[in-house]
């Protein structure tokens, strides 16, 4: 199947992250209120007293008295870990914590676990983790193993070169050039299925990847815009985005175990029921462009 045109909500997304100046957040605190005082930068509060009746993964949690949560590390903006302060950082990140606060777990009860793409529907599944949030889009294949809440944001497939490079326009223009992404990714698999003539090259990371665009071992990453964008601020003068329209929707999902109906209910009504949560989330992480960007409507996937 080929590549789908986007829809105009994704060119919002797409406009609000080319304003992105690189910018990351800090840890929230660890007080009791999970961010509800006057000075903190976190605009959830974490609730008490929370039952969830029916959901295995919810009496796996309140057992152990923590929650694990599957993420990225290496996406600046959007799940970020920051060797030298310790820091964890990102859309993503906060994304998951205003989930662990709606099911009563502060910040010191989290406990993160950095899932390569290719390994989450398996982490899910051995209940190594809780939840998943990190750039994970919703797919078919993937909903045979996992379930998703949300969609809790939209993006779509871009690409990143080298300063200088063509801007390419569109896919078939690297007809013979090498094009790497994470193993196990939906852009991967869809240059593979779509783009027989276009090399591919697969790391675990996406960092890998733009270390080898850098070393020119590669022409050009494809991921969703939104994780590029993240890349290019951070090294402007060596690193660029193509100004080609995006390549395909891509849904980010909650994923959690398959068949817990009731947690992801529970998380689906605290995406929608939020109020302004989401658009602080937003603002702090993936804002500076001054456009607004609306919150996806939640599917009952």
């Amino acid at each position: 199947m080929r590549f789908k045109k986007v829809f105009a909500t994704i060119g919002l997304v797409s406009a609000a992250a080319l304003a992105l100046t690189g910018c990351t957040s800090g840890s929230p605190s660890d007080s009791k209120d999970g961010g509800s005082s006057s000075d903190s930068k976190n605009p959830w509060t974490v609730a008490e007293s929370v039952s969830l009746d029916g959901s295995p993964t919810f009496d796996a949690m309140k057992k152990r008295d923590k929650v694990i949560i599957g993420v990225k590390e290496d996406q600046p903006n959007l799940g970020y870990f920051d060797n030298v302060t310790q820091e964890r950082s990102g859309f993503d990140v906060d994304i998951a914590r205003w989930i662990a606060a709606s099911l009563g777990f502060d910040e010191n009860k989290i406990e993160y676990k950095a899932i390569a793409s290719a390994n989450r529907e398996q982490a899910i599944k051995n209940g190594d983790i809780d939840y998943y949030v990190g750039t994970y889009s919703i797919n078919d294949k993937r909903k045979n193993d996992v379930d998703f809440a949300g969609p809790y944001f939209v993006t779509g497939q871009g690409l990143l070169v080298k300063k200088g490079s063509p801007d390419y326009q569109s896919l078939e223009e690297l007809n013979g050039k090498t094009v790497c992404s994470a193993t196990g990714s939906t852009p991967i698999q869809n240059i593979k299925e779509n783009f027989p003539k276009i090399k591919t090259q697969e790391f675990d990371l996406y960092s890998a990847c733009v270390e080898n665009l850098k070393n020119g071992q590669v022409d050009a990453v494809t991921t969703d815009q939104a994780i590029l964008i993240g890349y290019a601020a951070q090294d402007p003068d060596n690193l660029m985005v193509t100004t080609g329209p995006l390549l395909t929707k891509e849904e980010y999902g909650i994923g959690l175990p398959k068949g817990d109906d009731v947690l992801r209910a529970h998380m689906n009504k605290t995406l929608t029921d939020g109020g302004d949560i989401w658009t602080k989330i937003f603002e702090k992480n993936l804002g500076g462009s001054g456009i607004t960007v609306d919150q996806p409507k939640v599917n009952a996937y």
